[in-house]
């Protein structure tokens, strides 16, 4: 049993979706679980979906579930030659009761909303991917995420119960048999003990994909991407990238931990847990090797890695009474960061000094600030950057910090960590 995964980019458009037909025909007789992740731009557009609910602007919401209902049925248009076949009336039944929703009262618990609505996304583009791919005489069958993946009741950010999801996928797919050996399904999502759709945070969709593959002992994870494989930074702000051919478990997960966008944090540590390799290629040249990520780790440190966050906020905060940054102190930060769901993704202090750098996309910084009054006083900058290079040398480290202002700096055996403007 292998594990495919293809994100929101390799199912924009009915070409994207017949490139991953073609994909999978070259595994023709391999069973397959696909993973797949809404299409295009769908999670962003279902995201003002529910603001438009939740400010009661019926034109707009209207709108809005009007331009995906046909961008749904547009690409159906194109992979469907038969009007009357059965996915039109499935986006049509969807985007309905979507549409109904408006006139109900909105729940006072917004991520419970947030995990009903969003996760329509993948369950359109997988019914449409499935029921294309038995088009083209693959053995394929629809498979719902939300009856198989149990969470517990945290809506946006379910953790999942592994116990009861392994039952429940392995009761669901036993095997390959005569009638089926490609089973698709939706990436992101899960579901509670009471039945409520919940998903599993934002590029979820490599999670969906690590859980099937741990619960069903698979040989292999493939990640399809637009990128050839790990690239050892981002080219929108690095000349000159190179491939990662192999990396490490461990290396993985210290990269995605960096902020690495490639692979999701949570996926790495099931696969470790099974010893199951996970592969990084690329859906436009599919015959490529890519990446390999698997428990072998003696090349990780051969190419410095260079991982860059932009428009970050470094935040420095003290007591008001002049007293230590202690156990103490930090406890109560820590608990106000809880509160706000704060990623902590650098850290440092002094005897007087707490620093630290957060998103501010993520988190309201002024009312992070209030929150943080009056036992703390805070100052912060706001536009700088985050670079964090693994596996460097002096030579690399000149070169990125070139004619730029370093306001906070880190560095271990491995890691060196910039906060710079």
């Amino acid at each position: 049993m292998k594990v495919f995964k293809f994100g929101g980019a390799s199912v924009k458009n009915a070409e994207a979706i017949k490139n991953v037909g073609s994909i999978l025909l070259r595994y023709e007789r391999d069973p397959i679980v696909i993973i797949v992740s809404a299409m295009g731009k769908t999670t962003n557009k279902l995201e003002e979906v529910l603001s438009h609910w939740a400010s009661k602007n019926e034109l707009k919401f209207n709108h809005t579930v009007d331009e995906l209902r046909d961008f749904h049925n547009e690409i159906a248009g194109a992979l469907f030659h038969a009007r009357h076949h059965k996915v039109f009336n499935f986006i049509d039944e969807r985007f309905e009761s979507l549409k109904n929703r408006f006139d109900r009262p909105l729940a006072e618990h917004l991520p419970f909303e947030y995990d009903q609505i969003v996760s329509l996304g993948e369950v359109l583009s997988s019914f449409i991917i499935s029921e294309y791919l038995v088009e083209l005489g693959l053995k394929a069958r629809w498979v719902d995420a939300r009856t198989l993946v149990r969470t517990d009741n945290r809506y946006q950010e379910g953790n999942v119960q592994w116990e009861k999801t392994e039952q429940l996928i392995t009761e669901c797919l036993p095997g390959a048999d005569k009638e089926t050996d490609k089973w698709v399904t939706q990436g992101f999502v899960g579901h509670t003990a009471e039945g409520f759709t919940t998903t599993l945070g934002r590029e979820g969709s490599d999670y969906s994909a690590a859980i099937f593959a741990y619960c069903l002992n698979a040989e292999a994870v493939t990640i399809w991407k637009d990128v050839p494989g790990m690239l050892n930074a981002d080219p929108k702000y690095f000349e000159n990238t190179r491939l990662l051919t192999a990396i490490s478990y461990r290396e993985a997960i210290e990269l995605a931990y960096f902020g690495a966008s490639v692979i999701h944090p949570k996926t790495i540590k099931p696969l470790q847990n099974k010893g199951i390799p996970l592969y990084v290629k690329s859906f436009v040249h599919p015959d490529e090797p890519g990446t390999v990520i698997h428990a072998e780790g003696s090349k990780d440190h051969l190419i410095p890695s260079f991982i860059v966050k932009k428009k970050q906020c470094l935040l420095s905060i003290s007591a008001t009474d002049f007293s230590f940054i202690n156990e103490e102190s930090l406890s109560k930060l820590f608990e106000v960061f809880y509160a706000f769901r704060v990623t902590v993704q650098l850290m440092q202090n002094s005897a007087l000094n707490f620093s630290t750098l957060i998103d501010p996309q993520k988190v309201d910084v002024h009312e992070l600030i209030q929150a943080l009054s009056p036992a703390f006083t805070c100052k912060y900058n706001l536009d700088v950057e985050l670079v964090t290079i693994r596996h460097y040398d002096e030579d690399t480290i000149e070169q990125v910090l070139a004619g730029r202002e370093v306001l906070l700096e880190q560095r271990s055996r491995q890691t060196a960590r910039f906060v710079i403007r």
